[in-house]
């Protein structure tokens, strides 16, 4: 073969394998979001990178200006635009982690962890269930799927409700699954309307976590369970530990996170606000198997995803800055994994609530 038609070969090659990858591709977990559909929410295409450096900027605020701001929110829902394609693409509908299970994919990790909120807030047909920060509504359609409830979701992002009824459609539970929009701070619905709610890794990103903690209360009716999957920082973080230190900080601007609370502040926060504490416990201790397993396992995939939107970029089939999002949250799996291997940082802090009789009646 001759120079001219190795080259021709190796480029009709190189073409099939972009092809595959940027147009028939799609997300991790369900096929639905092809690399050259990425969005950045509803971010028009010439303002991506200016979002993004001052998401950048806000985040490395020091800790206490972060946690103080109004603008919180406001750059919550900035992160979601700017994430939210790329996370379904690479991830997954369900934007949080989950134990490993021996034998099991990730797939079935992911609904075995969120099936457990079924059983802990006793869900069951006929009852309307509260997500709190559903994202696009993963974890929604297996909770209403197993336990036959109504689930309502809120989350900031507009875009995020877009896709959460899209999908909730395409999966036949849009009789089921209710999306709204707003700020889990200051919720529309009216008091006592849920029999049960939950939320995975999503208060998180509340400056305030009584402030949340008291919305679901108040929206909860006399009785209900609330369980929560937090991210915090466990015992044996040291914050004269400048590694640990480094570790917590990269979680949290990569993440859009205020500040992490400690493991140890949780149950009290709910009890502030009225709550019995019902259970708590750290879901990633043995015998679980280690959450950041699939983030170790993706580096490989994070290099092929990084040369994809490189040259989609280059194509203009993405807009500018979406690199640097996507080399964001590469630097933030890698704190990430860090936080889990060292055992100072746990994604799953599970609290079971219960809102009392007594008090709610009187």
């Amino acid at each position: 073969m001759d120079t001219a038609a190795l080259l021709a070969t190796a480029a009709v090659f190189a073409a099939g394998v972009l092809y595959w990858f940027i147009w028939v591709m799609g997300s991790a977990e369900v096929k639905g979001k092809r690399a050259v559909d990425l969005k950045m929410g509803s971010i028009t295409k010439d303002k991506v990178q200016d979002k993004y450096k001052q998401y950048w900027s806000f985040f490395r605020r020091p800790k206490d200006t972060v946690e103080s701001s109004e603008k919180v929110p406001a750059f919550v829902d900035t992160f979601y635009n700017l994430v939210t394609d790329i996370y379904e693409w690479g991830w997954g509908q369900s934007f949080h982690f989950s134990p490993s299970v021996p034998n099991r994919s990730h797939r079935d990790a992911t609904r075995i962890h969120e099936e457990r909120v079924v059983d802990l807030i006793e869900a069951r047909p006929g009852h309307r269930i509260l997500d709190v920060g559903c994202g696009v509504g993963g974890p929604m359609r297996a909770i209403a799927a197993r336990s036959g409830s109504t689930v309502v979701g809120i989350t900031i992002n507009e875009y995020q409700v877009s896709r959460a009824r899209s999908h909730n459609r395409k999966a036949g539970l849009d009789g089921a699954c209710e999306v709204v929009c707003g700020n889990f701070l200051q919720m529309s619905f009216e008091d006592c309307s849920f029999d049960g709610a939950y939320s995975i890794e999503a208060t998180c990103h509340a400056p305030r976590l009584e402030d949340v903690y008291a919305e679901i209360y108040r929206v909860l009716k006399p009785g209900g369970f609330y369980v929560s999957y937090e991210w915090v920082t466990t015992g044996l973080f040291r914050a004269d530990d400048p590694k640990h230190v480094e570790t917590i900080q990269g979680i949290e601007r990569g993440d859009a996170l205020p500040g992490l609370r400690a493991q140890d502040q949780i149950a009290g926060v709910a009890r502030k606000v009225g709550f019995e504490v019902v259970e708590e416990r750290d879901l990633a201790l043995p015998p679980a198997g280690p959450w950041w397993t699939r983030l170790k396992m993706g580096r490989l995939a994070y290099w092929r995803n990084h040369v994809l939107v490189s040259v989609m970029t280059l194509l203009r089939l993405a807009p500018k800055g979406v690199v640097e999002v996507h080399e964001m949250l590469y630097e933030t799996a890698r704190h990430l994994t860090n936080g889990g291997e060292t055992g100072i940082f746990t994604p799953m802090h599970m609290i079971l609530c219960r809102k009392p009789i007594d008090k709610a009646s009187s």
